[in-house]
């Protein structure tokens, strides 16, 4: 029979899990390791969704560590751009690299790319790396000039970088050193002394699956397989790799829910208390990326719009009780909360001690204003 255990335990123990309660003393490429990876379209948010659970943190610590190579920028889950650490991040590429997206049909008409020009494209676009940190433009002209491959130049420019993603995945590039207001593209093992490579996905699951639980848990095997690509893995290979573990996971029914939790994390789960914490936590945060925006545990399913906005955008939230109680934005000096009316009244004294440790933060005095959305 599984463990039984509530919501309000287990987003108890994930908050603890994910250093918001308590707030942790990692360093940023630790509190990265910890979270799987941390989405990094916009920079800023993913440098705030670091420092909040961090007691004291510097600005610049995730610059530091991405120039020393203690954390790398590669696309990865669900083809979004990523931190990582260089140690764990072949897992997690080695799983969206198994769903060959690249060998879907329609991906190959829209991009004119057959075999063959995959047979040409690869070791072309590794070569042109070989030794060699280079912008999305003169990447570009490298990979055009060989012959067979005059025709993705086009592809190539664009900023979304569909054509290369599944290069990233397979361990051949990540991004470099930005030059002014260019990306540019290394290798994974020239970006860190300590990649560790893309293993075979077999090797790789176990890794993946129990570090997502380990930050995630409870959860389903279809929840770990839209958190990493968005359900393109087959539901019978995912099933395949959850039932490999054998005894280092263990089944929990949260609140008539049949779910999966690391089996060294059950005794901490049933011993876990119902978190009274509100925390402000950046856009994009793994919070709420980790389980999806369509988890109504954590995302009331009436405020979803409220914080998967147009576009992609995923609202700074406030986090209450283990829950999305608000929004919030900063409007020059001011922080501006909305918090979500249906929670009954805000709790002032929680979002002021907030707001001062954003203040400390972001290096300058914010006034809070709380209204009712």
């Amino acid at each position: 029979m599984p463990v039984k255990v509530g919501w309000p335990q287990a987003l108890a123990w994930r908050m603890r899990r994910q250093l918001l309660d308590p707030v942790g003393e990692l360093s940023a490429p630790d509190v990265v390791r910890r979270l799987c990876g941390v989405q990094a379209q916009v920079a800023s948010s993913a440098e705030l969704a670091i420092r909040v659970r961090q007691q004291a943190s510097q600005p610049r610590e995730v610059a530091e560590a991405l120039a020393a190579g203690g954390l790398i920028k590669t696309w990865a889950m669900r083809g979004t751009l990523h931190l990582l650490t260089p140690e764990d991040a072949g897992a997690f590429l080695s799983l969206l690299a198994a769903g060959r997206s690249w060998e879907v049909p329609s991906w190959q008409r829209y991009f004119g790319m057959t075999p063959r020009h995959w047979e040409l494209f690869r070791p072309a676009v590794r070569q042109a790396l070989d030794g060699s940190v280079l912008t999305r433009e003169q990447l570009a002209t490298a990979v055009t000039a060989m012959p067979g491959l005059e025709h993705v130049g086009e592809a190539l420019a664009s900023g979304w970088g569909t054509l290369l993603k599944p290069l990233a995945w397979q361990g051949d590039l990540c991004f470099g050193p930005s030059q002014g207001n260019r990306v540019t593209f290394m290798t994974p093992a020239a970006a860190s002394r300590a990649w560790a490579g893309v293993p075979e996905p077999d090797d790789a699951a176990p890794a993946a699956i129990l570090a997502y639980l380990g930050a995630y848990g409870p959860a389903t095997a279809e929840g770990f397989g839209n958190w990493i690509s968005r359900g393109r893995i087959s539901k019978r290979q995912m099933r395949s790799w959850f039932d490999a573990l054998g005894d280092r996971i263990a089944e929990v029914e949260v609140d008539g829910e049949r779910s999966y939790a690391r089996a060294e994390d059950v005794d901490d789960l049933v011993s876990a208390r119902p978190t009274k914490a509100v925390r402000l936590v950046a856009g994009f945060d793994q919070y709420v990326l980790g389980p999806g925006t369509d988890d109504t545990r954590i995302v009331p399913a009436a405020r979803r719009s409220a914080v998967s906005k147009q576009s992609g955008w995923i609202a700074p939230v406030v986090v209450a009780h283990g829950v999305v109680g608000g929004t919030w934005a900063l409007e020059g000096d001011t922080l501006r909360v909305a918090w979500f009316n249906e929670n009954g009244k805000a709790p002032a004294n929680e979002l002021e001690r907030e707001a001062s440790r954003l203040s400390a933060i972001v290096g300058r005095d914010l006034g809070l204003d709380v209204s009712a959305a």
